[in-house]
């Protein structure tokens, strides 16, 4: 039976990070390859719940991220004149907001001298066959490894190489959606933010942690708009093209700080939805098999307890990968099933017009709001699956 010890993952993201470590720990020998130049360290908040504190308790980081948490209390609903409207405060359901790019710090910092890192590279061609995966790059020379396994997000470049083409499982949901940091002062502290017009959000995200805050823009739009995902320059003329136009409240002096800032991001929300995550000796984890869309706000939970099953699977299966990558998906698909059922959560932040807009705020007044969210916390954690434990080594990796 072949080892299967030598494991390139396409992504240093949370969800590469984490499987990167995991596999590690058991013996295998992680290669991880980044676009990017370095670590993406900006981002917005992300929340760890549930299964996905326990993976982080389990790594020995979760004290590290409660440290860096964000202490945000609540979103609130503006006017024009920047009177609030409405107040939801966020309920403690024993959850956990991060900024993305400190999770990705500290899951890095975690992983250690045991992964080895290709930075300002990306793959370009995979060739499989009995024993192995022949990997092609832009840059670096051509490697053999014994499985592939892509982390690389919502375009996944290994998705596309070794499934087909994006349109065949990116499911567009009717927004688009950009975020980049701002001046701290255009929001009030420890709160979100939102301002709206019909069919338009804009946001400020500031906790009190963070020096900087974060501006938030969404729009509608149900046809897909055809834009070049690496083009930054291309997507911020698109949000350029749907505010600019905006005089209200604070949109202009947004708008200006967001398009400055060089770590700018832009794409529509939408989600990945696969029959299988695994073709032969490659598979994928995260957002590359399962974006559930920033909407659902669940997509580090995802990713940390995906990535932890896959690594696990992997080991426990003694480095039989197709086992393993079946184990990995029969465990996770639950649990992404339920994340990608977004519900409310884009009407409540986004009304399609000023009378959906009136009865939002009118709703979100009443106590039902908070009795609501309170109980979803509760459904959530009452039907959470178990985490399992796996093998602390595993013997086809040693």
């Amino acid at each position: 039976m072949p080892t299967n010890k030598r494991i390139l993952i396409s992504g240093a993201s949370i969800a590469g990070l984490t499987l990167a470590y995991w596999l590690a720990q058991r013996g295998f020998q992680p290669t991880v390859i980044e676009r990017a130049p370095a670590l993406r360290t900006g981002g917005n908040g992300v929340d760890l719940r549930h299964e996905a504190i326990e993976v982080a308790e389990r790594m020995g980081i979760m004290a590290q991220v409660r440290a860096a948490a964000t202490d945000v209390r609540g979103m609130k609903f503006v006017d024009a004149a920047d009177q609030s409207v409405a107040r939801i405060d966020i309920p403690d359901a024993g959850g956990v907001e991060i900024m993305r790019g400190d999770l990705v710090a500290l899951l890095h910092r975690a992983a250690g001298d045991g992964v080895e890192y290709i930075f300002g590279d990306s793959t370009t061609a995979l060739e499989q066959d009995g024993d192995g995966v022949t990997v092609t790059f832009e840059h670096a020379p051509t490697r053999r490894f014994d499985l592939v396994i892509g982390a690389d997000g919502l375009h996944s470049t290994i998705r596309k190489l070794a499934f087909g083409p994006e349109s065949q499982f990116l499911h567009h949901k009717d927004h688009y959606f950009a975020f980049a940091g701002t001046d701290a002062s255009l929001g009030e502290g420890r709160w979100i933010t939102m301002y709206n017009l019909p069919g338009k959000m804009v946001g400020i995200y500031r906790s009190g942690n963070h020096a900087q805050a974060m501006a938030y823009f969404i729009f509608r739009s149900r046809e897909t708009i055809d834009y070049d995902h690496r083009d930054v320059e291309q997507q911020k003329d698109l949000i350029r093209a749907a505010f600019a136009g905006e005089p209200s409240w604070r949109i202009r002096d947004l708008l200006e700080t967001a398009l400055a800032d060089p770590d700018f991001y832009f794409d529509a929300l939408s989600q990945v939805r696969m029959r299988s995550w695994s073709t032969g000796r490659i598979a994928l984890v995260g957002d590359a098999a399962y974006c559930a869309s920033p909407a659902s706000g669940a997509g580090a939970e995802l990713a940390l307890v995906g990535a932890y099953r896959l690594a696990g699977e992997i080991a426990a299966a003694y480095g039989d990968y197709e086992l393993a990558f079946r184990r990995y998906e029969e465990g996770h698909r639950t649990l992404v099933e339920r994340k990608q059922q977004i519900g409310a959560n884009l009407r409540l932040m986004v009304p399609k017009t000023r009378t959906g807009r009136w009865v939002r705020d009118a709703l979100v007044r009443l106590p039902l709001m908070r009795i609501m969210a309170a109980a979803e916390g509760f459904t959530q954690g009452k039907n959470r699956t178990s985490l399992p434990s796996y093998p602390a080594s595993s013997p086809a990796a040693s």
